[in-house]
């Protein structure tokens, strides 16, 4: 079954830290790659952050240094730890998974997720 729910988003002032979690099916977990993108009102939807199994993680240019992804194997759940928050990072943001096995390939901000969550809405303020 493929499940993935955000939960966490809010609005914030700029320079504040908001952690947004994503809880998971067994098998939306148990897959190559998992990540988080996000989608701004008339923008097109990016890639955020990346999580192989190992939980090594690959941020967007724009984003690193601010943001932190990790994943809890015991419950399976991502989290994104978002720190000295932008205007900029104004967006709805989305948990994604590859959905293919954990040999299937290489994690990387141009997999390609085949599930993803409803999303969750962050909003920072100037």
């Amino acid at each position: 079954q493929v499940q993935l729910m955000e939960s966490g988003g809010g609005s914030v002032p700029a320079g504040g830290s908001l952690r947004l979690s994503c809880a998971t099916s067994q098998y939306s977990y148990s897959t190559f790659c998992l990540g988080w993108f996000r989608q701004a009102p008339g923008a097109q939807r990016e890639a955020v952050a990346v999580l192989d199994r190992d939980g090594v993680a690959t941020y967007a240019d724009s984003v690193k240094g601010r943001f932190t992804a990790s994943q809890d194997n015991a419950d399976r759940t991502l989290y994104l730890q978002m720190d000295a928050l932008t205007p900029e990072d104004s967006a709805t943001y989305y948990c994604a998974s590859t959905g293919l096995p954990l040999w299937a390939g290489a994690c990387a901000l141009g997999s390609v997720f085949a599930n993803w969550g409803q999303g969750t809405q962050v909003s920072v303020s100037s």
